[in-house]
């Protein structure tokens, strides 16, 4: 292998401009949820220009390139969303700009998550032109729609595409380690009805105000309570919302609703976390809902799934884990960080739905996500196309 990581060095580096070009072509191109159709239409013709076999755009929007035709089935996934570009006043450059100085591709999903996309075009190219005839079927996969429900996008590969990897690497960032894992996370509401009264005489009366805020002191406490877990951490829930309403400002409160943050460690499960506060909220008329998603996608599909997100974790001496250990240490002459991220990611659904061992690799430093100044070195996109293209090689055998 030393040889072939020595040629996929070579051929990362000398396509140096090309992966950052084209990086900068796809940071021009605003691309909210569900509205990826320009910047999904520039990476099929990045993927076809770097002669992919196969590149098609399915029901939801994704983009999808295939290389080889083996039985063993091997995806790397980037999402093309971005969330929106904030305050202008926090940027020292256009968001939309694409520049690329200093080092630096600069710009809206430069980091988050554009840039393992135009890596893995690269990773592709790199293949095609080392002969790559392996028994092996390699997808790449431009989704779609994850900045608003993560996994939604793979929910629809595996399901209506009849996709289904062996094996799969997410290339959100993670300033090159190796991730194997990150907590899941959920999002609930609780419905709190009381009865309304005269402002006037307010005793007559249930404030669902107060009880909702007596229910949000207790939730307090139960995030300080939350069991922590030896790689992944503590779970954590906060209230991030609360309306209510009544007849009128002169008027008791007779509902209110409180929206949770719930992030999943461990041994939690969205059915653990729903009883736990169900049993906060017991006696307190009123309801815990599990919060669904439905959109239209860019393609005009209305699709969607329940807004629960499992917690998911490879262990370390998977084969997986080992071969892109085996790959990094080939390609660069040391070992990776192998780690987590902070953030959820698609392996809710393909590790945490499905149980399809999942491995994460990116360029960027993922405290850039959503932040003003977003930038990715060029050396991170050069590093990202050589592991990709390596890692292939080493599940290939």
């Amino acid at each position: 292998m030393e040889n072939i990581y020595q040629k996929i060095n070579d051929l990362s580096e000398k396509y140096r401009d090309f992966t950052a070009n084209n990086l900068s072509k796809l940071v021009k191109i605003k691309s909210l949820t569900s509205g990826e159709k320009d910047v999904q239409l520039e990476l099929k013709r990045q993927m076809e220009e770097a002669g992919f076999d196969e590149v098609f755009v399915d029901g939801l929007g994704n983009v999808i390139g295939r290389i080889g035709s083996g039985k063993k089935i091997v995806a790397i996934d980037g999402h093309m969303d971005t969330v929106d570009l904030g305050a202008a006043g926090n940027w020292s450059f256009d968001p939309l700009g694409g520049e690329i100085r200093d080092g630096f591709v600069h710009g809206r999903g430069s980091v988050d998550q554009k840039g393992g996309p135009a890596a893995f075009v690269t990773a592709g190219r790199i293949l095609k032109e080392l002969g790559f005839d392996r028994d092996l079927t390699v997808y790449f996969t431009g989704s779609v729609m994850e900045e608003d429900c993560d996994g939604l996008c793979w929910k629809y590969i595996i399901e209506e595409d009849k996709i289904r990897p062996d094996l799969v690497v997410m290339t959100e960032p993670t300033n090159l380690g190796l991730y194997r894992g990150h907590r899941g996370r959920m999002e609930m509401q609780v419905h709190f009805h009381g009865r309304s009264s005269h402002g006037s005489a307010p005793e007559r009366g249930v404030n669902a105000i107060y009880i909702a805020s007596r229910a949000a002191l207790e939730i307090e406490k139960l995030n300080k309570r939350l069991a922590p877990d030896a790689f992944l951490g503590k779970g954590s829930i906060t209230v991030t919302e609360i309306i209510s309403q009544s007849p009128s400002l002169c008027a008791v409160s007779d509902y209110a609703r409180i929206h949770l943050d719930r992030r999943l460690t461990t041994g939690e499960t969205g059915e653990s976390a729903v009883k736990e506060i169900e049993e906060i909220v017991r006696g307190m008329n009123a309801k815990v809902e599990l919060l669904s998603f439905s959109e239209k996608a860019w393609t005009g599909l209305e699709y969607g799934m329940d807004k629960y997100y499992p917690t998911w974790t490879v262990p370390e001496d998977h084969e997986a884990v080992q071969k892109g250990v085996r790959a990094f240490t080939g390609l660069f002459g040391r070992e990776p960080v192998v780690d987590k991220w902070t953030f959820s990611t698609n392996g809710i659904m393909t590790c945490g739905t499905y149980g399809i061992p999942t491995i994460g690799f990116g360029p960027g430093n993922e405290v850039l996500a959503h932040a003003p100044d977003e930038k990715v070195p060029v050396s991170d996109l050069v590093a990202a196309s050589a592991f990709y293209a390596a890692f292939i090689f080493e599940i290939a055998g």
